[in-house]
């Protein structure tokens, strides 16, 4: 079973993320201290249990483990996520993914473009096709939910 907390704890991590860690990476010129804080930020999400380990969280696509939890809302219909990965530059990526996306509505996700993020810290062109793949993976799941 799910705990319910894992998506609320998760939302105060991402802001957390967004708040800390992105005007600092935005900041950054080079991709090895960009690579740095990426492999961190997985240690600020809440404790993702073993039991969710399970192939209907796994994202079909990545080339390292990845696990995605969707939670909506019944009330505000607003969409949120946990995430795990086994490859810590993954889960920084899709960190950065989530904090665009995270809590968002329906409608605000079918505008919404958080693969821009990417873009504009200049990782795109610094990630293996593999784990552009597996972003995408998660992106498309992400978007599924709609």
């Amino acid at each position: 079973m799910i705990r319910p907390d894992i998506f609320t704890e998760t939302a105060t991590a991402l802001k957390k993320i967004y708040v800390n860690h992105l005007p600092q990476l935005r900041q950054l010129r080079d991709w090895q201290s960009k690579y740095r804080i990426l492999m961190t930020l997985g240690r600020e999400l809440p404790t993702f249990d073993s039991e969710w380990h399970r192939d209907e969280f796994l994202v079909q696509g990545c080339e390292s483990k990845a696990w995605l939890l969707h939670y909506q809302d019944p009330v505000t219909t607003q969409h949120f996520w946990a995430f795990d990965s086994d490859a810590r530059i993954v889960k920084g990526l899709v960190i950065l993914i989530l904090t665009q996306v995270n809590g968002l509505t329906a409608e605000e996700l079918a505008e919404a473009t958080p693969e821009l993020l990417l873009t504009e810290l200049q990782l795109q062109q610094n990630i293996s096709q593999s784990r552009s793949n597996g972003l995408l993976a998660v992106l498309n799941r992400v978007k599924a939910s709609l």
